[in-house]
């Protein structure tokens, strides 16, 4: 698959126009969302603290845990809780990445399923895992189980990348091992360093079904109307 194999209006309809860097005020929130519906994206991803906000017609996304991991699974679970009754219908939770890269994805397991009973199944959960560091540090069969203990766990997608994260945000090979750690149900969202049309045309061909953008616009306009 290649750019001139997709449309941009097929390609956002993939899109999580994100926000979330710390300095992000209430007007560059809103100035989001209305960038969002002209551009037609799926939904927008932003900071807890943002909600409630109205974003129209598109999905409402927030982040849990974000963006070190490193929270009690409670406190990942009552602000994802929060979230959703402040109006949030995405949830986008971070993993413990120490967790996995000692092996234990036991815990991963436990993490993602207190947040998905917090939420409920009517809560599209999509779980990050850092996969450019989990390569880095752990390689492949590290990935593969975390994505696939995720799953199991109640996951609706497995995500690659917080973008704020070192080791790097998504790559094509990480795209292509989640997607084959995962059942078909479960769906894969590639974020973090997706600048231009041909890298999200690479990510959407290896098996991407999400991709969370900052830059939404100038990836866009590299598609054929």
């Amino acid at each position: 698959m290649t750019i001139t194999d997709l449309r941009r209006a097929d390609v956002a309809a993939l899109v999580d126009h994100t926000l979330l860097k710390p300095e992000a005020t209430r007007a560059d929130a809103e100035a989001t969302i209305a960038e969002a519906a002209e551009l037609g994206v799926y939904a927008v991803c932003l900071s807890p603290s943002m909600l409630p906000i109205d974003t129209g017609d598109q999905k409402s996304c927030v982040v849990a845990g974000f963006p070190s991991g490193k929270h009690h699974s409670l406190v990942k679970a009552a602000e994802a809780r929060l979230a959703v009754d402040s109006g949030a219908d995405e949830v986008d939770m971070v993993i413990d990445v120490g967790a996995a890269l000692d092996q234990r994805f036991d815990e991963v397991f436990a993490d993602v399923l207190t947040v998905r009973e917090a939420v409920g199944d009517e809560t599209v959960l999509k779980v990050i895992v850092e996969s450019a560091a989990l390569l880095d540090l752990a390689g492949e069969d590290t990935l593969t189980e975390v994505c696939a203990h995720a799953a199991r766990a109640g996951a609706s997608f497995v995500k690659t990348s917080t973008g704020f994260h070192p080791a790097g945000g998504a790559s094509v090979r990480a795209v292509e091992i989640m997607r084959a750690a995962v059942p078909a149900r479960v769906g894969v969202k590639a974020s973090g360093g997706i600048r231009d049309a041909r890298f999200a045309a690479e990510l959407i061909a290896a098996g991407a079904t999400r991709l969370g953008l900052s830059g939404s616009r100038a990836v866009l306009e590299g598609f054929a109307e």
